[in-house]
């Protein structure tokens, strides 16, 4: 199946494995691409050597096209709050756990700049970007490389910004989506706009390729989103369960058995609002919102929480990023739920055309 997505990137179905960051592996990439679909690395906590590896490991399982996806750098640095309030709800929680209490010093994100030379020097085919908008600059080595850009929007407006920065295609990330909001304009309160009310929209207002993004798990979301204007979907809680996924055993089981209303969004674990499985961990930071940290301070300050909680398998303590189709995630391999979704979306749309 072929749209103007599919042509733009080189791949044979409209569909893109979401690039989750901690959970998204080689074998989940390779899958993908050799399925038809863009694979792609979740590299935005990942040191430059990490993601060398994975970019290597990914190359030596799959010669077709996938992508790497990063997240953009706050123009300013976030200003450093009066963490007392914070450290007196997240030590009783690390002593719960064996942890001694938080360090004064918060680890910094790894360097942008040297990411993004990792993927030029692997000539990466595709590099979508996450929080914003890349400097012209490295728009300009992207395209000089000849690789293809895919921004994230949460609103028309910033579809519209990521069209005139001249990427390829643009993710439009609604609500239900799982993990971090994409947004990266000001806006006074975080816009919670659903998918398929904001697919219509951007695809009138733009001109490049539409990926439609939250909530859409099978075929039916497929063949929907096309009808709206959307070239393409990408699909991140429909992977989350199946056997090359990296995600935590308990962490799957949870998706595996959850329901549309078991997820919620909080800043509790990063600072930036994100949608995952409902934990005790969130509902004891809820009514903190003045005392968390800005991201990607709070991400690093619950770092070790989420670990030991991990090790431990104590999955209140854990960030379970998920989005609210999760009650239709199976754990079928990556390749059987490509073909799933393609063969339903295919008689959706011809059942359609027979109306």
């Amino acid at each position: 199946m072929q749209t103007t997505f599919t042509q733009r990137v080189g791949i044979s179905l409209p569909i893109v494995q979401a690039g989750m960051a901690g959970v998204t592996t080689p074998e989940m990439v390779a899958a993908a691409a050799n399925s038809g679909a863009l694979g792609t690395i979740g590299g935005g906590y990942l040191s430059p050597n990490a993601l060398q590896t994975q970019i290597r490991q990914v190359k030596s399982r799959t010669d077709r096209p996938f992508a790497v996806n990063l997240f953009i750098p706050q123009d300013n640095a976030p200003h450093v709050p009066d963490l007392t309030p914070l450290r007196e709800i997240l030590n009783p929680i690390r002593h719960r756990l064996g942890l001694d209490p938080l360090p004064e010093a918060v680890p910094e994100p790894p360097s942008f700049e040297e990411q993004m030379e990792v993927v030029f020097d692997e000539a990466v085919p595709v590099f979508s970007f996450t929080f914003g908008i890349p400097t012209p600059a490295v728009m300009d080595a992207c395209s000089k490389q000849g690789i293809a850009t895919i921004g994230t929007a949460t609103t028309v407006e910033e579809a519209i910004e990521i069209e005139r920065a001249g990427a390829s295609a643009v993710v439009v990330q609604g609500a239900e989506a799982g993990g971090h909001r994409g947004t990266f304009l000001p806006y006074a309160e975080q816009p919670l706009i659903g998918t398929f009310a904001l697919i219509p929209q951007v695809a009138d207002a733009i001109s490049i390729p539409v990926i439609a993004a939250g909530g859409i798990m099978d075929g039916r979301g497929l063949a929907a989103a096309l009808a709206l204007g959307a070239a393409g979907v990408q699909m991140g809680t429909a992977f989350l369960a199946s056997p090359e996924s990296g995600a935590h055993p308990l962490y799957q089981k949870r998706v595996k058995e959850g329901v549309e209303t078991d997820t919620q969004m909080t800043r509790a674990y990063s600072g930036k609002p994100a949608r995952g499985i409902r934990t005790r961990f969130m509902e004891a930071l809820s009514t903190q919102n003045t005392t968390i940290a800005p991201y990607p301070m709070q991400h690093y300050l619950t770092q070790d929480i989420r670990k030991r909680a991990a090790d431990l398998g104590m999955t209140d303590y854990m960030s379970m990023w998920a989005g609210q189709g999760l009650r239709l995630a199976t754990d079928r391999s990556v390749a059987e739920i490509i073909v799933d979704v393609m063969q339903e979306a295919q008689q959706v749309l011809r059942s359609l055309s027979n109306l």
